[in-house]
């Protein structure tokens, strides 16, 4: 595929410190992909130090959570001079580890799946397992897909499936909803191990408060799609 078949978009909330090689990582893995990062209103200089690595930069002055910031930032990408036939998902936090998702965009390349989703291949930090099994469990109730990892956010999509799944759930619910929607509207969803490495959340307090707000976003995110949002099918 052409690199400039490939559009890369990166979610971004205060990463100053990975954000750049986050950037000339993927810059390096798929030279000629533009390369878009949303920020979410960091305050850290995230925004200056992407554009300063070479990616174009999505930000408003206000955060909208990840679903928000990540659809504005796809919005973008799509609205491009040159449509992308697939778009690359994933955290600003990767740092040079991202140069590793090209089988990624083989396996969506190569007719495997139209969605094709992450999996970490090392398991670092995390808590009590209760807000990973609340989005595995909802996956499954809501569309029968058995998720390894249901809140990856290191993912390839088809164009086709991107346009049938914007705008993307409010918050940390983006995932969850994107794999529902995608499954919903006939997507073909593959998993893939990757040795990935990114800036996970530790058992203190900061890091359960942030697992807390996932879990409220996975809890709305799922009684937003009790009843299924599109009809569809999928092209």
């Amino acid at each position: 595929m052409a690199s400039d078949e490939l559009a890369v978009v990166v979610a971004a909330h205060e990463e100053a410190e990975r954000i750049a090689a986050t950037v000339a990582a993927l810059r390096g893995a798929f030279p000629g992909a533009a390369i878009w990062v949303g920020d979410d209103a960091s305050r850290d200089g995230t925004a200056e130090r992407a554009m300063t690595a070479g990616a174009q930069v999505v930000r408003r002055g206000r955060s909208h959570g990840k679903g928000g910031n990540v659809t504005a930032a796809c919005e973008a990408a799509l609205s491009a001079d040159r449509l992308p036939r697939l778009v690359l998902l994933c955290d600003g936090d990767l740092g040079e580890s991202a140069a590793k998702l090209g089988p990624l965009v083989r396996a969506v390349e190569a007719g495997e799946c139209d969605l094709a989703v992450a999996v970490f291949a090392r398991r670092v930090g995390g808590g009590f397992g209760l807000a990973l099994g609340f989005a595995r469990w909802a996956e499954r109730r809501l569309c029968g897909f058995e998720a390894r990892a249901p809140i990856s956010g290191q993912r390839v999509i088809r164009v086709e499936t991107l346009r049938a799944v914007l705008p993307f759930a409010r918050g940390f619910g983006m995932e969850i909803g994107m794999t529902v929607d995608a499954v919903r509207a006939g997507a073909r969803v593959g998993e893939y191990e990757i040795d990935l490495s990114h800036r996970a959340t530790g058992r203190d307090a900061r890091g359960f408060v942030h697992r807390a707000v996932q879990l409220r976003d996975f809890a709305l995110v799922f009684a937003s799609r009790l009843r299924p949002r599109r009809s569809s099918p999928h092209p």
